[in-house]
């Protein structure tokens, strides 16, 4: 279903939500399973769903959240599955020279290794309802990034970046995660919804990791650790007064 139409100028307020969604978290494993693509059923995970979508051209990608720097698919597939070149150390030839072989590894995509999702979110409050809404804008599959050291086993993480950006209110991408189903009850064979109907009505677990503000800086960037929590659950808390505070008792 479409979303109803909402005019700028009925807009009294409004402000964006970064969160991250833990698919390690319980409620979350919906998410991350099945990881085979598909599975013996026919079942697909969310990130093998959108890769296949992606690398057949069938929904947009972006680089940055904002969603204005467009990705070409063609060209990001080629360079996320471009063959690692691995030098091995095999032995030494008759003339005590060291041998080294060269081997050519395979980068293919992989669903288990996206164990986040970022997902930009829209809050406001219209005056011809009068009451607080929120849209989800952009999703981003996201995983764990290291450098490799030449010579040396050594690994030097990086951080959970994202993959690349989807524009969720793009027809194509509703289309998508609307006939796209998630099953989000491993209890119940029944127990199953589309993807859209999971983000419209927000059903995962999530943690704020950024508000807009005139910084353009993300929570961790000023607070960490326990503070950082806080942080983000009070950011909550006042979206979620914002619209009881409209009234009066």
């Amino acid at each position: 279903m479409s979303y109803p139409h909402l005019r700028e100028c009925d807009v009294v307020w409004s402000t964006m939500i970064w969160k991250t969604i833990p698919v390690n978290e319980l409620f979350n494993q919906f998410f991350y399973f099945p990881l085979d693509n598909p599975d013996r059923s026919g079942k697909k995970s969310l990130a093998y769903t959108l890769w296949d979508a992606m690398a057949e051209g069938q929904i947009p990608i972006f680089e940055d959240d904002e969603l204005t720097i467009p990705l070409d698919h063609e060209i990001f597939v080629r360079r996320y599955t471009k063959p690692d070149t691995i030098v091995l150390e095999i032995g030494y030839d008759d003339d005590d020279n060291e041998e080294y072989q060269t081997i050519i590894r395979p980068n293919d995509f992989d669903g288990a290794d996206i164990i986040q999702y970022g997902i930009r979110e829209a809050w406001f409050i219209g005056k011809q309802d009068s009451r607080q809404d929120s849209r989800r804008l952009a999703l981003a599959p996201m995983k764990k990034y290291y450098r490799k050291f030449a010579n040396t086993d050594e690994e030097l993480f990086l951080g959970t970046l994202p993959l690349f950006w989807v524009p969720m209110q793009h027809p194509s991408v509703r289309h998508l995660l609307a006939q796209s189903i998630a099953y989000t009850d491993a209890n119940n064979l029944i127990g199953r919804t589309s993807w859209d109907w999971v983000f419209v009505n927000q059903y995962y677990s999530a943690y704020i990791t950024r508000e807009s503000n005139r910084y353009l800086r993300t929570i961790n960037q000023y607070l960490t650790g326990e503070d950082a929590i806080l942080e983000s659950e009070r950011i909550e808390d006042k979206i979620f007064n914002i619209e009881s505070d409209m009234w009066e008792y």
